[in-house]
């Protein structure tokens, strides 16, 4: 399949950096955030011009931003928010290392990180490349993450069926940016969002099943960006499901999207915004009921199932018409 781009645009250059290790462990808000501060790096930005322009509020932008910040792929020059398009304002704590013959031949003597190769090697069922070690001795000795955690990650991504080394290398630092520096630690946090999903997926009828990568992904967004409870998220959810009578994470996702902009964080505030939307759905109700009580009281005559309205718009149309 041969995919071509059919937008006609003035480049906007992207780092390979950014592509290959970073976006796989970002959510797609946040990647909105970094391509428009990108395509408007040689303005000054604000946070109101940049949440008007991508339709979040200012403190998911301060979020998007500040995750750059840290991954290194943004920078904050005399107050201005810039991104790195060369790949070179990574942490030093956690850009890539590169080992040297003698530092590698080193890890070769390394015990635990020998047995953490052979292990994840025989989990991956694959040969590791130069580039593949390497990784794995960026996690070990430049993250200084436990050969016993690391293997537990390999395990994990696995089971979750990712054995990209990308997706392992993104994981790990993940992990790391969270403090995670144990197995029980990794458990508690790889559970907490396994059992959010699962109970997402049990909501809509599909626990039987994983949640596919753009499920997985507005999952992720309304736990994790937006914030919301699993109670608020649930209730997402079985709204969705008696409006469409089916398992729609888009309608769930247009649910929570908007009650994120309202401002909604416990349910006595979805309770809240019910009431309000039936109180104006009431008033226009009432409009029409007083409007057609006019019309009726000008004719004198009694009310009928007619389409009065569907009859007069007809009749001005012939007008039109005529003239």
């Amino acid at each position: 399949m041969e995919i071509k781009n059919s937008v006609p645009v003035e480049a906007t250059l992207i780092a390979n950096d950014f592509i290959d290790r970073l976006m796989a462990g970002a959510s797609g808000e946040y990647v909105k955030v970094y391509l428009y501060v990108l395509r408007h790096q040689q303005e000054k930005l604000e946070l109101d011009t940049i949440a008007e322009a991508l339709g979040h509020t200012e403190s998911d932008v301060r979020r998007a931003l500040l995750y750059w910040e840290r991954a290194g792929a943004l920078k904050d020059e005399a107050g201005t928010v810039n991104p790195q398009t060369d790949g070179t304002a990574a942490r030093p704590e956690t850009s890539r290392t590169s080992y040297s013959p003698e530092r590698a031949a080193a890890l070769s003597e390394d015990e635990d990180f020998s047995q953490l190769l052979y292990i994840a090697q025989k989990y991956m069922n694959k040969i590791f490349t130069h580039r593949e070690c390497e990784v794995f001795a960026y996690l070990y000795d430049g993250l200084r993450m436990p050969s016993e955690l690391l293997e537990y990650l390999v395990e994990y991504c696995v089971q979750c069926g990712h054995s990209s080394i990308r997706y392992i290398e993104t994981v790990a630092q993940s992990w790391h940016e969270r403090g995670v520096r144990t197995v029980e630690e990794a458990k508690a946090c790889s559970s907490g969002y396994s059992k959010d999903s699962f109970a997402v997926m049990k909501a809509f009828g599909l626990g039987d099943r994983r949640p596919g990568s753009a499920e997985k992904e507005m999952i992720e967004r309304w736990f994790g960006t937006y914030g919301f409870s699993r109670e608020l998220v649930l209730e997402a959810c079985n709204r969705a499901l008696q409006a469409t009578h089916s398992p729609s994470f888009r309608y769930a996702d247009k649910i929570l999207a908007e009650w994120k902009k309202a401002g909604v964080k416990t349910p006595r505030d979805v309770a809240a915004l019910d009431e309000k939307y039936r109180k104006r759905a009431a008033g226009r109700q009432d409009g029409r009921a007083a409007v057609k009580k006019t019309a009726n009281q000008f004719h004198n005559f009694e009310q009928r199932d007619t389409d009065y309205d569907s009859m007069v718009l007809d009749q001005v149309k012939s007008w039109i018409n005529e003239g």
